[in-house]
């Protein structure tokens, strides 16, 4: 009876450890899958049951280092039994926390104990030591690189070791031997999707889709569980067929962990795809579910874009308000201020505030290349205020360095500067649209109008040598109305000129004939011409006589 009780005892503990060591297999398997709150939620379990073991501490602790929420695990460790704090594991899995805060030389001191424990020969340690180094921003993946040699001088036949390796090589910036590496990995084994994931990410960084489309899929056709690839399959279409990314982001869903992050980008597909009145009720029904968390300010404005999308601007500018009071200014881009810009130039009399957040829009977009779109916005918006200089200023920013500025645009920056009695400015740019475009008369003309009010006087005859280029452009072409136009008027300035700064009578008579020719009604040129007429006549007779003017 006492050997049947034993035996039964025995296999309870046999069965027992089998059990654990099938689910620490599974944590791996969830680790490796970048599923790591199932992985914690289970190394949870086991920690529970086998407080003891020392491998589940590190796993654990890999874990929430690799998941969006590693503050946990500094209160996880402290609760570890004494015991464990000599064991390499747990002092890879410390270290491993020291070095993701920073903390290098004390980390160093935990790695240095582990591997002096294990003489340098345990595969598993230096790999681990080396994952720190390489997913760490403060690691050093050259180190990694010497761990992962030794390791895989020990583990030859391992593909998650070659992988890890080319991860540290990546790291580097030698993508050329990263991909080599990953190719040995394959060579041990063919469908270990993690090596063909990361091929792929490397022709991410090269910006080369047709590549990375091939090694994503090729990972999902060796192991169609593998998330991050759909993952990146779903982020490559979001940007061109959102039908498309909206199908791989449901796979990446079903085989992923449930996440907030992943309610959210489902409701920013759902707007993607102008399903704008189901991502608006994913978005309440999310932030009711979770109290109209301040961690999800992000669903305000997926509704706000999706009412701007039901041209429902009053209900858009209300989200849009709720976003901005919720979210971090560093975590708002560009795009949100102009939409708020947009929506206040929209409403009456809120025309300070559009511009208020079209400058911040600006400021925040100096860098991008659609930077001219912001300053046109503003220049409409000073233009609608008759605020003319500051129209001047940002037509002006629009059109330096811009290569798709055309001459209607150096044209609108010259007369903003007009009407802004801005007349240096005016001249100048002016004189610019002349040089570029000198068989245009538009260039003369404004310039011989902007030089004709800043000598109002005539004292310097700064508009007179404009005036008479622009006469000999279009003389001979009076049947254009523009041209007509713009003939009478240099005429007449060249008349009035020689009248009365240069006291020229018989010129200025000449003038007004000339106007007459292509005007023969224009009474004030008819009028003048007798009046000039008088004046000769009257000189002439002082001259016979001798009497002087």
């Amino acid at each position: 009876m006492l050997m049947k009780k034993g035996l039964i005892l025995l296999l309870g503990v046999i069965t027992s450890l089998v059990a654990v060591s099938q689910n620490i297999q599974d944590a791996k398997k969830y680790i490796y899958y970048e599923r790591n709150k199932s992985a914690e939620d289970l190394l949870q379990q086991i920690v529970k049951a086998e407080p003891a073991n020392a491998e589940v501490w590190y796993l654990l602790s890999k874990a929430y280092l690799s998941s969006d929420n590693p503050a946990p695990l500094r209160n996880i460790l402290s609760q570890a039994p004494a015991s464990l704090k000599s064991e390499p594991y747990f002092q890879v899995a410390y270290g491993s926390y020291l070095l993701n805060n920073g903390n290098k030389d004390s980390a160093k001191y935990y790695f240095d104990q582990a591997l002096d424990k294990t003489r340098e020969k345990n595969a598993d340690i230096l790999s681990a030591i080396a994952n720190a180094h390489i997913t760490a921003k403060t690691g050093d993946a050259g180190y990694a690189v010497e761990l992962l040699n030794k390791a895989v001088n020990r583990e030859k036949k391992d593909p998650a070791l070659f992988t890890m390796l080319g991860d540290a090589q990546r790291k580097l910036g030698n993508g050329s031997d990263a991909y080599k590496t990953y190719s040995l990995a394959l060579d041990k084994d063919g469908r270990y999707a993690a090596a063909l994931y990361r091929m792929g990410k490397i022709f991410v960084s090269q910006k080369n889709p047709e590549m990375y489309l091939k090694y994503f899929n090729q990972a999902l056709e060796a192991d169609s569980s593998y998330a991050p690839a759909v993952y990146e399959l779903y982020y490559h279409y979001y940007f061109t067929e959102p039908q498309k990314a909206m199908d791989y982001f449901k796979q990446y869903v079903a085989k992923s962990d449930p996440s907030k992050t992943n309610d959210v980008l489902y409701t920013d597909l759902l707007y993607l795809n102008k399903q704008y009145q189901d991502a608006i009720g994913n978005a309440q029904q999310l932030l009711g579910r979770n109290n109209n968390a301040d961690s999800m300010p992000r669903l305000y404005k997926l509704m706000a874009y999706s009412y701007l999308g039901l041209k429902d601007s009053a209900n858009a500018m209300t989200s849009m308000n709720r976003y901005f009071s919720k979210e971090a200014d560093t975590n708002k881009v560009a795009k949100d201020y102009e939409v708020m810009a947009d929506l206040y130039a929209g409403v009456e009399g809120k025309q300070d505030s559009a511009i208020a957040y079209y400058l911040k829009t600006v400021e925040m977009a100096k860098e991008q290349p659609d930077k001219f779109h912001f300053y046109r916005k503003l220049s409409d918006l000073y233009k609608d205020q008759k605020d003319y200089l500051n129209q001047a200023k940002w037509l002006g920013m629009f059109y330096k360095d811009n290569p798709k500025a055309s001459n209607i645009d150096l044209f609108n920056w010259g007369i903003a500067n007009f009407k802004a009695e801005a007349y240096d400015q005016a001249d100048t740019v002016f004189g610019t649209y002349i040089q570029k475009y000198p068989d245009q008369a538009f260039g003369y003309y404004w310039r011989a109008r902007v030089n004709s009010l800043s000598d109002s006087t005539m004292e310097k005859g700064a508009a007179i040598p404009w005036y008479n280029q622009l006469i000999s452009m279009i003389e001979t072409d009076t049947t254009n109305k523009t041209n007509k136009k713009w003939l009478v008027e240099a005429y007449g300035y060249l008349a009035a000129y020689q009248t009365n700064q240069v006291k020229d009578y018989k010129a200025a008579t000449e003038n007004l004939k000339k106007i007459l020719a292509i005007e023969p009604g224009n009474k004030d040129a008819q009028q003048y011409i007798i009046v000039l007429g008088k004046k000769i006549s009257a000189d002439n007779n002082n001259s016979t006589t001798g009497t002087t003017k």
